[in-house]
């Protein structure tokens, strides 16, 4: 479990957008995942199956607080993802996707998250989210348009400085 804890909680982190949830997501996988071993199939993937597990307590808990009728996710500072090893224009413009990506409705950040980060195939995605892979090709489809036109946008306000 230690090799894919930090996979895991990035996921918990795509999907609790803050700090603290991400800890309290992760670890509340990898313990439901320990008290649960005996259901994991050995030759499967243990990494796609605690992913499940995170994402279906995940689902749990926004049932639960009724996060949806509320408006949705947290919003996360960005500052907080920096990492100080990297030149600041670097840093900064992978703050800015990062937020970008964030700001994605949920279905279609955990979806990029998957594919773009995690390096999940179309339809391991589609396994892992229980969903079509016509979905996970049209949600990644749709994201892209959004972050692509976001950026556009951008550029267009910073050529009229």
């Amino acid at each position: 479990m230690p090799q894919i804890f930090p996979r895991v909680w990035r996921y918990a982190y795509s999907l609790s957008g803050t700090r603290d949830g991400a800890d309290d997501l992760a670890q509340a996988a990898c313990l439901r995942a320990m008290e649960r071993a005996r259901q994991f199939q050995a030759g499967t993937h243990l990494d796609r199956w605690v992913f499940r597990i995170t994402r279906n307590l995940w689902v749990s808990e926004l049932r639960k607080a009724q996060v949806r009728k509320q408006g949705g996710l947290s919003v996360v500072d960005a500052e907080e993802i920096a990492d100080p090893g990297q030149n600041p224009e670097r840093d900064y413009d992978r703050r800015e996707v990062l937020k970008a990506v964030l700001d994605l409705p949920e279905a279609q950040r955990e979806t990029v998250f998957l594919v773009y980060i995690e390096g999940y195939s179309y339809k391991e995605a589609a396994e892992l989210l229980e969903i079509p892979l016509a979905t996970v090709m049209s949600r990644l489809a749709t994201a892209r348009g959004r972050l692509s036109q976001k950026f556009r946008d951008q550029e267009g306000v910073s050529d009229a400085k």
